[in-house]
């Protein structure tokens, strides 16, 4: 599970997607009129916003949609940032024990959501693991960064599950039954996506990008309708960002997660941002990132970060089981295999796997138990 954090205000930064997904498109705007496509950016969650919009549209009309763009992003920020201190989460965190708390629709959703993927991935994906993430210094727990010590990492440990926490969907309440401090950071950020491409759709936006922060969604076409919307996966060379794979979309969501972002190193050995709550622990597996395509980017984001957890054969066996199209970048010595699921190949077709060079991985030799 990653850590939010902000770089100005305090926002719910889901430590940048290590892959993040490369825009490979471009907008511009006038003084007076507009022209597609329309790129609006700006900073925002202590990372990067970009929205493409590629409708016909005046500059009173484009005033507005940024507004409102930011205007969602901010509301989810004001229910589940952990780096402020008057979110809904930070009071739900601070809520008496075993007491039923009124929660937005919004952040009953999101906790959903996590509670499904959480029992589909055998608990690789869970909320409650924030007071690990505060421990190994990835969290707003301001603590030097170094090893914990055993004994204070195994009483964490302890309280993490969530079985702590409760769910009523029909009465939008829940409860903590123990002191576990609860870390949207894997789910969050899709779920402002999915947020903000919400509010395009009641604009009669017909086609349009949202990139925050790496995770992005699309609909419709760029360039009036010409082409579809390109992304590209990266992988790190030479330290730097580089595309990999360059994927057409439409109509989709993708949210990917990796370590080689977010990391900080002690006595010689790098300890990644991802925690796997089975464990305690930061991964150590050869899996760099996984790229997850979903209709719901909030799903995407939770997905990639418990496939992330799991690792390569692990984790790949689960997106087999799930259904779920799916794109690792798996270590090997000084470069990397991309290796994908059977929904990728069905999604997007056999003829760009085999452009693309990627291995299609059918079964592993560790199902899921």
């Amino acid at each position: 599970m990653t850590g939010f954090k902000t770089a100005r205000r305090g926002w719910l930064t889901t430590w940048l997607a290590p892959l993040l997904m490369a825009l490979l498109v471009s907008g511009c705007s006038e003084e007076t009129t507009t022209r597609s496509p329309i790129t609006l950016e700006g900073d925002i969650f202590g990372t990067f916003y970009q929205i493409t919009l590629a409708d016909p549209l005046t500059r009173e009309q484009v005033e507005e949609i940024e507004q409102g763009v930011l205007d969602e992003m901010h509301a989810v920020d004001a229910s589940m940032s952990t780096w402020r201190e008057d979110s809904e989460l930070s009071a739900f965190n601070q809520s008496p024990l075993g007491q039923w708390q009124p929660i937005s629709d919004e952040f009953m959703e999101v906790l959903a959501i996590s509670q499904s993927v959480n029992q589909q991935s055998h608990g690789a994906f869970d909320v409650t693991v924030g007071s690990l993430v505060n421990l190994w210094s990835f969290g707003p727990e301001a603590r030097p960064r170094e090893i914990p010590e055993e004994n204070v990492l195994e009483k964490r440990l302890s309280q993490v599950g969530m079985d702590a926490l409760e769910i009523d969907t029909a009465e939008a309440q829940a409860r903590r039954l123990r002191d576990v401090y609860i870390d949207l950071s894997g789910v969050a950020k899709g779920f402002a996506t999915d947020e903000v491409a919400a509010y395009l759709d009641r604009q009669g936006i017909a086609n349009y990008l949202v990139n925050l922060g790496g995770e992005v969604k699309v609909k419709g076409r760029r360039d009036g309708g010409k082409g579809l919307w390109r992304i590209g996966i990266e992988v790190p060379e030479n330290g730097a960002p580089k595309a990999q794979h360059v994927v057409g979309l439409d109509d989709v969501s993708v949210a990917t997660s990796g370590d080689y972002r977010h990391y900080f190193e002690a006595d010689g050995k790098r300890y990644s941002h991802t925690i796997d709550p089975r464990t305690g622990r930061p991964i150590t597996h050869r899996l760099a990132s996984v790229t997850v395509v979903h209709p719901s980017n909030a799903w995407a984001d939770a997905w990639a970060t418990a496939l992330s957890v799991m690792g390569e054969e692990e984790g790949m066996q689960a997106a087999i089981d799930q259904e779920l199209p799916v794109v690792m970048l798996v270590r090997q010595g000084e470069g990397w295999e991309s290796r994908v699921s059977p929904a990728f190949v069905t999604r997007f077709g056999q003829e760009m796997v085999d452009t693309l060079g990627l291995t299609v991985v059918t079964d592993v030799d560790t199902p899921l138990e």
